[in-house]
């Protein structure tokens, strides 16, 4: 039995992405990148490569040139909480490795202005527990909870990094 670099994970994982995206960029195809990413995650020797120990919280692991998708890896060590969000004009999958996440979603109660941030309200809290993953299309507000050391890997529709995000407040 062999084990792969931590590099040959990666790619295997950026080429099956890369397939099932091409063939269906919408929410389907999405839904089944989060399945293989419940599958990758499953095996131990693919979260030590995928996040290995000296992670930090946002490392860019791939990004495609074609299609722009990007795969990071996250890993906090401590408690870490987020404000509701969404991806802008993206989507996002987040995928949990180790640890645990309590993610909340949202709805708009108010659209943000110049001026004002948006007014949103929590509609729904769930768990992400390792192999869940989870998919966050276009608009879909969300703010994930975590109270210990988490680990997960995300794939996003583009860079976020580079893309203005909007401001919301909860109600």
């Amino acid at each position: 039995m062999s084990i792969k670099s931590s590099d040959a994970v990666v790619s295997d994982l950026a080429t099956q992405c890369k397939s099932l995206l091409s063939t269906d960029p919408g929410p389907k195809g999405r839904n089944k990148v989060a399945a293989l990413l419940s599958e990758v995650l499953a095996d131990p020797v693919n979260v030590a490569a995928l996040i290995p120990a000296e992670t930090g919280e946002r490392d860019l692991l791939y990004q495609d040139p074609e299609l722009g998708f990007c795969i990071l890896a996250h890993q906090y060590n401590g408690a870490k909480e987020s404000l509701p969000h969404d991806h802008g004009p993206s989507w996002a999958i987040y995928a949990q490795a180790r640890g645990e996440t309590e993610m909340t979603d949202y709805e708009w109660a108010t659209v943000d202005t110049e001026e004002a941030p948006g007014k949103v309200r929590p509609t729904h809290t769930y768990r992400l527990q390792p192999g869940d993953a989870h998919v966050y299309n276009e608009g879909d507000l969300h703010a994930p909870v975590r109270t210990g050391p988490t680990s997960l890997v995300r794939i996003e529709g583009t860079d976020m990094s580079k893309i203005t995000r909007r401001r919301y407040e909860t109600i």
